[in-house]
């Protein structure tokens, strides 16, 4: 509400300026005022001077930003194997970026100014020039070539699997739906099981294919578990719209696209309790709870509750506009040490999609079947009506 309010004050006035200026205007006719409309010599200088002006904001802005806001970025905390070539074909893009931004918008500004227009001076023009037209298309070519080049080699050493780590490979499925994440493990034989949408019925929600032989050790979990150190691969499938799996400290994103399974592997090299440790990510989680402690102190005064303290996670997340609940599609993802990650598989392994299908359908039949009358009752209700038959021959 208060920036609404502030913007509304803003636009106002801004109206205001534009109306005395106007007023201004108005009370100069018939004075010794210059208004054509053709710019003079005074008018082009301090269009100049207005254009180094907005230069100097550029730059500022760009410093201020630079000191401000850099610790946001996530160059530096990569958790996969991959991580670190991805942050430095970002680095290598950014100071380009960077470099051309600069050195243009000085030369802009600067030729604006130093070639602003003069009473009784003619701009001298060039019909073409071979040597500058070459110059200015072939260094930005070769430049974008460069960097396509290595962003293609990135690309295929990133999602390249060979045989042998196929082999090595933990196999994992990612389920997209509205509006969250299901994780399927292929469990011992470490291939998952056929599934189709078709088949989601009660607790089959995957919609796994129970009559495949490799779905028979399937089981699903609302947390991502994986091990430190080994290659995880990742099938994915979307039951409704176009989501994208997106973990961020894993430099991994891939579409899920409804009818289609798409694959994205990686190797995590930080366990959750190393990133956690790491100094950073201590610093970054201390601002994030001072300002959750002053928010609290807000919300308390309100007679609200108050707002827990934040931990550090891993998180997938979906980087595509899914719905009204976008915002909240998340799933909490662990990484493990080996032997935490193998203790972890021991106590989730027996619970298996087609034992909970079995389950679930036993606990059906039971509910469905009419109650069985027991001995005791049986001979109980015979007593009463022997009772009550005597009592009626009496009368």
């Amino acid at each position: 509400m208060t920036t609404l309010l502030v913007l509304i004050v803003v636009v106002l006035l801004a109206v205001a300026l534009w109306q005395l200026t106007k007023i201004f205007d108005l009370t100069q006719v018939g004075g010794n005022v210059n208004d054509t409309q053709i710019a003079n010599d005074n008018d082009n200088k301090v269009n100049g001077y207005l254009m180094f002006a907005f230069l100097g904001f550029i730059y500022l802005t760009t410093i201020y930003c630079l000191l401000n806001y850099s610790h946001f970025p996530l160059i530096g905390d990569s958790a996969s194997a991959h991580g670190p070539e991805v942050d430095n074909l970002m680095m290598i893009s950014m100071v380009l970026i960077f470099f051309v931004q600069t050195v243009t918008q000085a030369l802009l500004h600067y030729f604006a100014f130093k070639y602003r227009g003069k009473q009784g001076q003619k701009a001298l023009y060039f019909a073409d020039n071979n040597k500058l037209e070459f110059i200015w298309s072939i260094i930005p070519a070769i430049v974008l070539a460069g960097l396509i080049l290595y962003g293609l080699y990135a690309w295929t050493n990133i999602m390249f699997v060979d045989e042998k780590d196929e082999e090595d490979a933990i196999v994992i499925e990612l389920y997209a739906q509205q509006f969250k994440w299901e994780a399927r493990y292929a469990g011992a034989d470490n291939v998952l099981g056929k599934a189709n949408v078709r088949y989601i019925e009660g607790v089959n929600t995957l919609g796994v294919d129970l009559s495949d032989p490799n779905a028979q050790d399937d089981f699903t979990s609302s947390e991502l578990h994986i091990p430190k150190g080994k290659r995880v691969i990742f099938k994915m499938r979307s039951q409704d719209v176009l989501h994208s799996a997106y973990m961020p400290h894993f430099r991994a994103q891939m579409n899920c696209v409804p009818g289609m399974v798409t694959e994205f592997s990686f190797i995590p090299t930080l366990t959750t309790a190393e990133m956690r440790d790491k100094p950073a990510m201590i610093e970054k989680v201390a601002n994030i709870n001072a300002i959750r402690a002053k928010k609290s102190e807000q919300l308390v005064a309100e007679g609200q509750t108050a707002l827990d303290p934040y931990t550090f996670d891993y998180l997938l997340l979906c980087n595509k506009i899914c719905g009204s609940s976008h915002y909240n599609m998340q799933m909490k993802v662990v990484v493990d040490t080996p032997e935490d990650y193998e203790n972890w598989l021991k106590q989730n392994a027996p619970k298996t999609i087609v034992q909970a299908v079995k389950t679930a359908t036993a606990e059906a039949k039971a509910a469905e079947a009419p109650a069985v009358p027991t001995k005791d009752s049986t001979s109980s209700n015979s007593k009463d009506t022997t009772v009550v038959a005597q009592a009626e021959m009496k009368n």
